[in-house]
């Protein structure tokens, strides 16, 4: 666990002047709390933060570095469901279950790079089964008209529909629930409620997506990151963290970037009008209430 009391003794010991923290927002909170640590013990320590989180959740910034890796390791799986579903006609379906707790970024962006993907589903935006704007009958129309389909789902998606777990694993984050597994029997149990029977393929890449070489894209932005840190660190800077906002490599106040993360996507934005666009799937994003303010984050190019 993190206790302050010995990382300051060890970089006492260490005689350490400049600490580099790697991580998301969690570890970004501890760094900030190793920062103030050092400033009450008068101890002349540069802390500076890289974000780093597949998941893109940290606010502020254009993205995280893994985040384009993650997305680029996704696509073989995808391409995987859909020779699956293919293979599997008429009725195949294919579906794939991404990483993403509570925002669906590497889902939606997944499924853009993709262009194989009928369905997208992620926490963002509430789960409809049947009705008008039912996932499962259009599924069904989908698969009617082509033969097969393919689905991409974010694993915190559907918690509307199975609730949200009390347990939490060991990391503290709490347990998910089997969105994947729940979506494959509830395709099935609705093909058969028509008359009708289909071939359902879960793909679960997990640790696939995230334990993979960066890619050259992801080893660049890296580069810069490391750079910019140590120039701050250098300059005299400490509690801050480094990240690409506006396409602009800048210094960020860890207080300011940890305070609305983990970020989602707006389910209002550009980001998920291009999914419903490229998935031609019903909009489920609920009207707002009075008074009720949508959500954004403070990353323009995110929206």
């Amino acid at each position: 666990g993190f206790d302050l009391v010995k990382i300051l003794d060890f970089i006492r010991s260490k005689k350490i002047r400049q600490l580099y923290v790697i991580g998301g927002d969690g570890t970004h909170r501890g760094a900030f709390a190793i920062h103030e640590g050092c400033m009450e013990a008068k101890m002349d320590v540069s802390v500076a933060g890289i974000p780093k989180t597949i998941d893109n959740d940290v606010d502020y910034i254009d993205r995280s570095f893994g985040f384009a890796s993650a997305v680029e390791a996704a696509q073989g799986a995808i391409r995987s469901a859909k020779t699956e579903a293919t293979c599997n006609l008429p009725n195949g379906i294919g579906i794939v279950k991404l990483m993403g707790r509570s925002a669906g970024f590497i889902a939606v962006h997944a499924t853009l790079g993709s262009g194989d993907v009928d369905f997208c589903l992620v926490p963002e935006v509430p789960i409809v089964l049947e009705g008008e704007k039912g996932c499962l009958p259009h599924l069904m129309r989908r698969v009617k008209r082509k033969g097969f389909a393919v689905i991409v789902v974010a694993e915190g998606a559907g918690e509307e529909l199975l609730g949200t777990s009390t347990e939490v694993d060991a990391s503290g984050n709490k347990k998910l629930p089997q969105i994947g597994e729940f979506m494959k029997k509830e395709i099935e149990a609705y093909f058969k409620k028509q008359g009708d029977e289909a071939t359902v393929k879960y793909i679960d890449p997990s640790y696939m997506i995230r334990s993979i070489p960066a890619n050259a894209a992801d080893s660049l932005y890296c580069m810069q990151l490391g750079q910019n840190a140590v120039h701050g660190a250098m300059a005299g800077f400490t509690g801050f963290s480094v990240g690409l906002c506006n396409n602009k490599m800048v210094f960020l106040p860890i207080p300011e970037l940890v305070s609305t993360s983990p970020r989602m996507m707006s389910p209002r934005g550009r980001t998920w009008e291009r999914i419903l666009a490229v998935t031609r799937q019903p909009n489920t994003v609920p009207p707002l209430q009075p008074g009720e303010t949508p959500y954004d984050s403070h990353a323009p190019l995110l929206r």
